[in-house]
């Protein structure tokens, strides 16, 4: 069943649709927040709240097709301050990439991500963040050029990350 027809559903009173797109989307939001804020017990709260703010808020949704982007908006928007400093207790490339992830300016690091790791398209992504497709590319470039900049300066080399991959 597609997205627009279980929205459908529950829009029309079927509340079990609703958790069907909950059990769709739940893996790759919280990958997504967990990626942004680099903390499991943050990323796990933060795709709680995204959830209850779409459940809240689906109705306002005026494009069903749009789910996705809605969804990732909202989880982009939701509150990331006060996180634990997990850094010193991670290992390996994993910690070393969130760490440098976490160094790019917030408007660089999201559209890393957002491409990256959940795999959107620039039109997409361009309109989760309402910005035009250009913009969009250009912000992903300078992102991964600092990203490529702090691993540099960290003496990681590409060898260190194929071998520890």
């Amino acid at each position: 069943m597609t997205i627009k027809a279980l929205i459908m559903k529950y829009l029309n009173g079927d509340t079990a649709a609703f958790n069907t797109l909950v059990n769709h989307w739940q893996k790759p939001i919280h990958n997504f927040v967990l990626r942004y804020a680099d903390c499991p017990d943050t990323a796990k709260n933060l795709t709680q709240q995204t959830f209850i703010r779409a459940y809240q808020r689906i109705r306002k949704l005026d494009n069903p097709t749009r789910f996705s982007s809605w969804l990732y908006r909202i989880a982009l928007n939701a509150p990331t301050t006060g996180q634990p400093d997990e850094f010193a207790h991670r290992q390996g490339l994993r910690a070393v990439l969130g760490r440098a992830l976490q160094e790019v300016p917030e408007q660089r690091r999201v559209i890393v991500i957002i491409k990256e790791y959940q795999g959107l398209k620039f039109r997409e992504i361009a309109e989760v963040l309402e910005l035009p497709n250009n913009t969009v590319k250009s912000r992903l470039y300078y992102g991964l050029k600092a990203l490529r900049n702090r691993f540099d300066q960290w003496n990681v080399t590409e060898e260190v990350v194929w071998y520890d991959a």
